[in-house]
């Protein structure tokens, strides 16, 4: 299972792609059951995962045990917990899983209970990360979010009750209309609810969403970047504040509550990915699967894996990805990976330093991450 690079660990992603209503800044690969269409059945869609699970033992028959899991959306939670708990069993028995597997299940605060959470713990999950995005009304109605405040925080609390060891929050920032207090509010009371892992993002309007269409008819400003970077200062500034110090760019947790599935991409160790649209990356091959769900679930249900297409990577190829990816974690790129004249003008600008032998963004390097890793790039990266 090497993919060529220090700190394997080998992860199992199934996309889950139905969502109850579609945001309006959405662009995901999701589905709300009106766009389906005929032959993808969400009643059905834990078996046909289930069946590409088989498929995925069969084509890597000496994998070890999964190392971390995590099932993401739209929303996994639609097809229910018991579902979910029948997946996880299903990679249990045909692959195994670590003595300490971390297992994630992504959800909207309104998509699960207290009992759901309950089922989804005693299967096996140890993780939930919620899409919060705002605890302010008027901000939530922009983003075209179903869920309230108080529901977000009922969530949380709720989840810690079932005995998660580890919750996280979604939070977007920089939203048109937010004020800073906006923002404050709906970190601290994250915060107070008792997550220890925080993921925010700046708003980013994507082409063909109904949020482009708004911005397009002047109904509402396009977000602000300047705004944007303030906000992350002040996100920052409380995560840190109250334990949770950032360990990648958009990333914040207290120390061992790393998102380590998350981790496993970043630091480019290998993954299976499953359901539709979804990407693998195994032993330098990387693949993708059908978009659509009835095109996916057609595929599995001929037997076959259900990729649309794949590509195998250079060791440059890996190493500039190394780059891309590695640039944006506290822990830094190893120093060989970049040695030349950029990294001595990034660092005479103050965007990185060299620490125990690894180029780390400073604080001012992470408002310009992209930046910084454009100039990197600009080098010609060693293939170590």
């Amino acid at each position: 299972m090497s993919t060529g690079v220090e700190r394997d660990a080998w992860g199992f992603y199934l996309h889950v792609p139905f969502c109850a209503t579609r945001c309006g800044y959405c662009d995901f690969n999701t589905y709300t059951a009106a766009e389906l269409g005929p032959g993808a059945d969400r009643a059905t869609y834990a078996d046909t995962l289930i069946a590409e699970i088989t498929l995925a033992r069969e084509s890597l028959p000496q994998a070890p045990p999964i190392d971390t899991v995590f099932f993401g959306g739209g929303t996994p939670t639609l097809i229910g917990a018991d579902d979910l708990v029948r997946v996880l069993a299903s990679l249990r028995a045909t692959f195994g899983l670590s003595p300490d597997a971390e297992v994630t299940t992504e959800a909207n605060p309104d998509s699960v209970n207290a009992s759901a959470l309950e089922t989804l713990r005693e299967g096996g999950f140890t993780r939930m990360s919620f899409g919060v995005q705002s605890l302010v009304p008027q901000v939530l109605a922009v983003l075209e979010r179903t869920h309230t405040p108080g529901r977000s925080l009922a969530a949380i609390v709720e989840a810690r009750a079932a005995g998660f060891e580890h919750v996280s929050a979604d939070l977007i920032y920089a939203t048109p209309g937010e004020t800073d207090e906006d923002l404050r509010t709906s970190v601290a009371q994250v915060l107070d609810a008792g997550v220890d892992h925080i993921s925010a993002y700046s708003l980013i309007v994507e082409d063909g969403t109904r949020l482009a269409a708004r911005v397009r008819r002047g109904e509402i400003p396009a977000p602000d970047d300047d705004v944007a970077a303030e906000r992350y200062v002040l996100i920052d500034e409380m995560a840190s504040a109250a334990g949770l110090p950032w360990y990648e760019v958009s990333n914040w947790a207290v120390p061992g509550s790393e998102c380590r599935h998350n981790l496993g991409y970043w630091r480019g160790s290998a993954w299976w990915g499953a359901g539709p649209g979804a990407h693998g990356f195994v032993q330098g091959r990387r693949w993708w699967n059908h978009k659509h769900p009835a095109t996916y679930a057609a595929a599995v249900g001929r037997g076959e894996l259900p990729v649309a297409g794949d590509e195998v990577l250079t060791a440059h190829e890996i190493t500039v990805e190394s780059i891309m990816l590695g640039t944006r974690l506290r822990e830094g790129l190893p120093l060989a990976k970049v040695e030349g004249p950029a990294l001595d003008e990034l660092a005479a600008d103050g965007l990185v330093e060299t620490r125990d032998a690894a180029v780390v963004l400073t604080d001012r390097g992470r408002l310009l991450a992209d930046a910084v890793v454009r100039r990197l790039l600009d080098d010609p990266p060693s293939a170590q």
